[in-house]
């Protein structure tokens, strides 16, 4: 489990089919082998550490359902380790099990703020409300307008700093993970019909 606050911006060294290397000192500082690490909301694990670079495998449903396929060397990724049973939840509830991809439509500045506009599948929305919490590329976030076919969230000045949202452009493709509790209640909802 993860709370969506980003604890480092990571570099891919290497990417390819089934794998990332990526370097981030500060994830590994006590990080092992088997460790749960969220790469872009996706949560990995720790197969190989060399120094300040760490290996991960990833899986054809991980391709299906994530932008990490589209990774190569150079790029940035969102990075934050799993919760341990004594931190604070600062962010909303993260599985790191991402449900499937948007798009970035447009970043407009609000005084210091920013607001992002992200497309996004029906199928998504549907578990979307404003003012409830969405994990963009592993970020916490809180909706604050919704229509038929997007959303949109504010940044603060801290988020555009410590994130890779600064290096997306309209059209990149983004992770989205919704939030669990609104599958939960939607499921117990329909379960309570068919008794």
């Amino acid at each position: 489990m993860f709370t969506g606050i980003i604890e480092e911006v990571g570099a891919v060294t290497r990417a390819g089919e089934g794998y990332l290397y990526i370097r981030a000192p500060h994830v590994l500082s006590d990080a092992h082998l088997g460790d749960s690490i969220a790469i872009n909301g996706v949560d990995l694990t720790v197969a190989e550490i060399d120094g300040d670079v760490f290996f991960a495998n990833l899986m054809p449903e991980t391709y299906r359902r994530s932008n990490l396929g589209e990774l190569k060397a150079g790029d940035l990724v969102n990075l934050e380790r799993s919760v341990r049973p004594s931190d604070r939840l600062s962010g909303h509830i993260v599985r790191g099990v991402v449900e499937g991809v948007g798009s970035l439509h447009s970043m407009t500045p609000e005084g210091e703020a920013i607001i992002a506009r992200f497309n996004a599948p029906a199928e998504l929305l549907r578990y979307m409300v404003v003012k409830g919490p969405v994990c963009i590329d592993g970020i916490s976030l809180t909706i604050i307008a919704k229509d038929e076919a997007s959303f949109s969230v504010s940044l603060v000045q801290y988020t555009q700093e410590h994130t890779n949202l600064h290096t997306r452009k309209p059209g990149d493709r983004i992770n989205l993970e919704t939030d669990i509790i609104a599958r939960y209640v939607e499921q117990f909802v329909a379960g309570r019909g068919e008794h």
